[in-house]
Parts: structure tokens; sequence; C-alpha cells
């Protein structure tokens, strides 16, 4: 769990050069992106977070961004978290609507018969495109959309 401000400023960074890096990246999550390394370069100018950027899977790389920025005096700075935090939230934004689910997703499939059972998904439940069966199409219990999770017992 992310708890001090520079380890919550380096994830945000990781996230941000990741998602930047996709063709599909909204222009909400390159604007945060560039204000939070606004913030950095302006305020802490020694930190660098092209290690971050070049692999922003790493943690290792994420550590010591965070390391250098508790070193730069970044831990109590809380326009750059804000910063941070707005990217965070940009980033898991367009990654729910980037990744609506699909039960079963099938394209160019050429087969004797179809028989799809049980499936369960928050978006689409079952998709066929340009799909070629000789026999029967046989789904049953396909439950699909937006799917509440069952309130507690109090």
């Amino acid at each position: 769990m992310l708890e001090t401000v520079p380890e919550i400023v380096a994830e945000a960074v990781a996230a941000g050069a990741a998602a930047g890096l996709k063709e599909t990246a909204k222009v909400a999550i390159k604007d945060a992106y560039q204000q939070v390394k606004t913030l950095i370069t302006g305020r802490y100018g020694q930190v660098d977070v092209t290690a971050v950027e070049l692999r922003p899977a790493s943690e290792h790389r994420r550590n010591e961004l965070a390391e250098d920025l508790t070193a730069a005096g970044a831990g109590g700075d809380g326009e750059l978290l804000a910063a941070a935090q707005a990217l965070l939230a940009a980033v898991r934004a367009h990654e729910a609507a980037a990744g609506t689910a699909v039960g079963v997703d099938l394209e160019r499939v050429q087969a004797a018969a179809l028989r799809i059972r049980e499936v369960e998904s928050t978006g689409t439940g079952v998709r066929v495109v340009d799909g070629h069966f000789d026999g029967d199409i046989d789904l049953g219990s396909v439950r699909a959309g937006r799917q509440d999770p069952p309130a507690a017992h109090r």
C-alpha cells in the first residue's frame, strides 16, 4: 500500500508513462501526466523521471524515484500529491473505459456448432464476429451488463 507522497507520485509517474505509451491514451491522461512532470522538474530539478518513463513496470525504478523525491523534500508537497492523485484517477478512468469486459469474444470462427454455457460479464456477454456455423448455436445462462454486487448482510 502506498503511504507517502513520494511513493504515490512515483506510482503515478509509472502509471502515466505506461498509459502514455498506448495510442489510446486520452488527452486527460497526457495533460495530468505533464502536470506531474512539470511540478517535479520545476520544484525538484535534480529528480529525473526518465528511468521510470523508460521502464514504468519496474518496481525498482519506482522505488528509486520515490527515494529521490524524498531526498529532495517532496514528502510534504500537497500540490504534487493532488496532481499525482488526479493522474492516477485519469489512468483508472481510462483503463475502465478501455477494458470493457466481454465474456466470450470470437472472431472468424468456422465450426460445426457452437455451444456456450454459464457466462457472466459486466460488459457484453457473448460477441461473435464473422462466425460461420453449419449446425446449431446453443447459448445458455448468459448474464451480461452491469451487475451490482449482492447487498451486504447486516
